[in-house]
């Protein structure tokens, strides 16, 4: 089957397709004929080398955190019933690959009219997305009609939190770049949108964010802290613009602002099975949907890395071995 490999650290460039066997099951495993396989941007993070301090991932090593496809093989102990159905899975690393190996308890069957590449776009913003909002929704940080922001609003986890954010009657505040990026947001139920790149993006809305999602970090995560409610919640989750938000501990104690951070998203591997459980779930309902921007073929995994860090891409990002 073909891979593609990382073969040292560097550019985009250092993605190459090789050939490697065929994945065996073993005992409780199964193997997958890969549909489409998840991206995302801490693989490019990870690729330049940028975060050895946080994974200890060394080259050589094929990329991506899983996908969704069809069982093609059963190990000893599983049924052969699996085989045909349709599933999405996770693994460690090799998900940039014609073929997946996993074990049964890191797979969930794909619902019936929720497409592969969508069940593959939720493999982690759709956990992620509902771990951060579960965690500041399900304790009354929002009141109904409060008002959300959602910056970086038109990434793969941010049109989750939009569309979330929107379903339960907040008044949504989606901060993106650009107007394609705009666009979406308002397709998606966003009430009003904010250009980042803007000078001064913040300040039409300061203060008056009961949440704020933060999935980009750095200045523009310094900004949207502003729009914070005294008594509001802040939730840095994402680092696509190089750190997260460094908000001063001192000055959030003071207008009693609660802080959370990606620490809040590091769980065990039971719920994180269960939140994509109903991550697919409330895909196949209709209560939200992934938006996928993009789709390269595996071969070309070095152009959806360069896309990803221009920031070019919209929403998902998929490859297609």
């Amino acid at each position: 089957m073909r891979v593609v490999e990382v073969k040292e650290f560097g550019g985009p460039e250092v993605l190459a397709v090789r050939e490697a066997p065929d994945p065996v099951a073993g005992p409780g495993q199964v193997v997958i004929g890969s549909a489409a396989a998840d991206t995302m941007f801490v693989e490019t993070r990870i690729r330049a080398g940028r975060a050895r301090a946080f994974f200890d991932t060394t080259p050589p090593y094929v990329p991506g955190g899983g996908g969704a496809g069809a069982v093609i093989g059963a190990g000893p102990g599983v049924d052969p019933a699996w085989i045909g159905r349709r599933v999405v899975a996770s693994v460690g690393n090799g998900g940039y690959a014609e073929r997946l190996a996993a074990p049964l308890e890191n797979v969930l069957p794909v619902p019936d009219g929720l497409g592969l590449d969508d069940a593959a776009a939720l493999l982690h913003d759709g956990v992620t997305a509902l771990c951060v909002f579960e965690g500041v929704f399900e304790g009354g940080a929002v009141k109904d009609g409060g008002t959300v922001l959602v910056v970086g609003a038109t990434g793969g986890m941010g049109v989750l939190l939009v569309q979330l954010a929107h379903a339960r009657g907040a008044r949504v505040v989606a901060a993106a770049r650009g107007a394609r990026k705009l666009e979406l947001a308002r397709d998606l139920g966003a009430d009003v949108v904010l250009d980042y790149a803007e000078p001064g993006w913040a300040d039409e809305i300061s203060g008056q964010a009961d949440v704020v999602f933060d999935g980009v970090g750095a200045g523009i995560g310094l900004a949207a802290f502003k729009a914070a409610k005294d008594d509001g919640t802040f939730s840095a989750h994402g680092a696509t613009m190089g750190g997260f938000t460094a908000v001063d501990a001192d000055d959030a104690a003071r207008r009693g602002v609660t802080l959370r951070g990606i620490q809040d998203v590091q769980i065990a591997k039971t719920e994180r099975m269960r939140l994509l459980g109903d991550a697919l779930a409330k895909a196949a309902e209709g209560v939200f949907k992934p938006v996928i921007g993009q789709t390269f073929p595996l071969e070309n995994a070095a152009e959806a890395h360069t896309a990803i860090e221009n920031r070019t891409v919209v929403g998902k990002t998929l490859l297609l071995p």
